[in-house]
């Protein structure tokens, strides 16, 4: 979808006479349904100035195509400027990324990212946010593949000095030299940038080809994702991974079945759901079918990306990854199959405030074919999670698709073995089962007596593959965020921090991350060989019974977001939800080590009652 389509010609003259942007605005509007905001609109006024001045040069044809605010299919991601034209060899598109930065950037240690203070946090550097929309297109669209459409992708920064750095560190060098990023000062580079690429007008018509091109996986893509998993033992196939991976598969591949097809993949941590997931992605695109691998949270989105390439840096293969409230925009059935893993994490909205979209699932629904959704219930962590069986059948009837379940056998974590799963539900007094003690079942569970115990006996297994980790509770603030010397967690004479800071989302796979503690946002559908887990006095044992206390939670938490107003409304509602985010909380932690777990407890009774639990078998 394009905004606005016109010539090089018709753009200067919309742009001098000041109405520019309205005439963006009202197109805006007329094509997505949606007003723009404020600053949407004032970027427009304030850039499009800055590119009519590169564009009035006699040697830029007239009737160059110009294109803004171009919407990628399939994704809600917008080009904010294209150029097209040709010169005597090849036919060219333009990328260009414009920013209204001025100040306020500084290098982050994460790849592809910079810290932008005016936003308090992190975000894409323009260079790589370029190249990726460049590369979305060489991967997925008809037009750019098979008529040898050249795409070249930069940035314009029309208001940032490059005096002020960060955005040209050497740090970025991959990024820059794959779209080059353009300052203040570099007005004459980026006029002479467009027209090395563009010395003969189209009148707008390869901009109409792209946008019209149809949406299908590259062969060097699919080709790609298929030689990365091949032979990759953390993605083998067993038992019955195999069985409902080839029933899904069955059913994407259906071209004549104009029925969608809703499929409901019910696991348990540890029954390897991520792998069948996994797989499906790379068959899936393999078929030259259109698909995406969707999590709410971004962990293990980027820990399976960086699993599948060996590397910590961003590649082509993370456009097929995305997040949960991506589809807010997407037409009906644009996907041939949505791969949805931790399903029980979905959202009612989506966006950064809660305010975009309906309902993630009837989205996800809407926008594929086959939509599989890969769900454990008993991993609800927190208030807005709504991924509930029963809520994806209502959709699924509305939507009049086809209804598929199965369910995944225990495989992997936990050492194979359903009974500690039952003797943590037992424990932790989720569901009563005759699992009342752990019995022999090679499964090493220790309480240890401090924090630091614990942590001694992570690092040192960590040193075997690097696949041990000490998680916690979410009971202490996030003060490193804004002060990277102070500690986060601290319990006597143990101190330690967050994780995040250095590695992102990925912080479970990176060797040097084993020093820093993850909570439940950053670990959820990963798994480790051991896990150390300190459980915070959001969960207490009184007289052999635990009880949660939200108000134990940390300030940074947003789990129990809007606890207290429901407090108010339905107090027996409240406090039902309260004992289930948080005991749940700790069945996730508690589960992500194969081969064991290590615990200590900040409340000395709590402590004494799992000691207890653990010395039943003996009496």
């Amino acid at each position: 979808m394009i905004v606005y389509s016109e010539t090089k010609r018709t753009f200067i003259l919309d742009t001098l006479s000041n109405s520019i942007s309205s005439t963006i605005e009202n197109l805006y509007v007329r094509e997505t349904g949606y007003k723009a905001n404020k600053s949407e609109v004032a970027s427009w006024s304030n850039s499009m100035q800055f590119m009519k001045n590169i564009l009035e040069d006699n040697e830029i044809p007239d009737d160059t195509g110009i294109a803004i605010e171009y919407k990628i299919p399939q994704t809600s991601k917008r080009i904010d400027f294209i150029i097209t034209g040709a010169d005597d060899n090849k036919r060219t598109a333009i990328l260009i990324e414009l920013k209204q930065w001025s100040e306020g950037i500084s290098i982050s240690p994460k790849d592809a990212v910079v810290n932008a203070a005016f936003y308090g946090r992190e975000t894409n550097h323009p260079s790589y946010q370029a190249w990726s929309y460049a590369s979305l297109l060489n991967d997925y669209n008809s037009a750019v593949q098979d008529k040898g459409i050249n795409l070249e992708p930069c940035a314009y920064l029309h208001n940032y000095s490059k005096e002020n750095g960060a955005i040209d560190d050497s740090f970025y060098a991959e990024w820059t030299e794959k779209a080059p990023v353009f300052f203040r000062e570099d007005f004459f580079k980026l006029r002479d940038f467009i027209k090395r690429f563009v010395k003969y007008g189209d009148q707008g018509t390869l901009m109409y080809e792209i946008d019209h091109g149809k949406i299908r996986p590259s062969k060097s893509l699919a080709d790609s994702l298929h030689s990365m998993l091949k032979g990759n033992k953390e993605f083998t196939l067993i038992d019955t991974q195999k069985i409902v991976y080839e029933t899904v598969l069955n059913l994407a591949k259906r071209e004549d079945d104009h029925t969608k097809h809703v499929v409901v993949v019910k696991g348990g941590p540890g029954t390897g759901k991520s792998v069948v997931a996994i797989n499906l992605l790379a068959e899936i695109t393999r078929e030259g079918l259109v698909t995406q691998y969707v999590t709410r949270n971004s962990a293990p989105r980027e820990v399976f990306q960086v699993m599948l390439t060996g590397k910590f840096t961003k590649s082509r293969i993370s456009n097929l990854f995305t997040s949960s409230g991506s589809f807010t925009e997407v037409e009906s059935n644009t996907f041939d199959a949505l791969i949805i893993d931790e399903a029980q994490r979905l959202n009612e909205k989506s966006g950064l405030f809660n305010n975009k979209g309906e309902n993630q699932i009837k989205e996800l629904i809407s926008s594929s074919k086959t939509s599989v959704f890969f769900i454990d219930e008993d991993q609800r962590v927190t208030l807005k999670d709504i991924g509930e069986i029963g809520l994806i059948k209502q959709w699924a009837e509305a939507y009049e698709a086809d209804y598929h379940e199965y369910e995944l056998e225990s495989q992997f974590r936990c050492n194979g073995s359903d009974g500690y799963l039952a003797w943590l539900d037992d424990s932790l007094q989720i569901h009563e089962t005759a699992n009342t003690v752990i019995g022999d079942i090679g499964y090493d569970f220790k309480v240890l007596d401090s924090p630091q115990e614990v942590f001694d006996v992570i690092k040192s297994k960590n040193r075997l593959n690097n696949k041990s980790r000490m998680v916690a509770g979410y009971c202490w603030d996030w003060v490193s965020k804004k002060d990277s010397s102070a500690m986060d967690i601290v319990i006597g004479d143990f101190s330690a921090q967050w994780n995040l800071a250095h590695q992102g989302q990925a912080w479970i796979v990176h060797p040097e991350s084993v020093s820093e503690i993850g909570c439940v946002h950053t670990c959820q559908g990963l798994e480790l060989d051991y896990v150390g887990v300190i459980i915070g006095n959001d969960l207490v044992a009184r007289d052999g019974k635990l009880f949660a206390d939200a108000s134990k939670r940390a300030r940074t938490d947003k789990s129990m977001f809007g606890f207290k107003k429901m407090s108010k409304e339905d107090p027996s509602l409240a406090t039902a939800m309260e004992e289930l985010i948080i005991k749940n909380t700790y069945r996730v932690l508690l589960s992500r080590g194969m081969k064991g777990c290590y615990i200590y407890c900040t409340d000395p009774e709590t402590q004494e009652y799992f000691k207890r639990k653990l010395s039943i078998e003996h009496e």
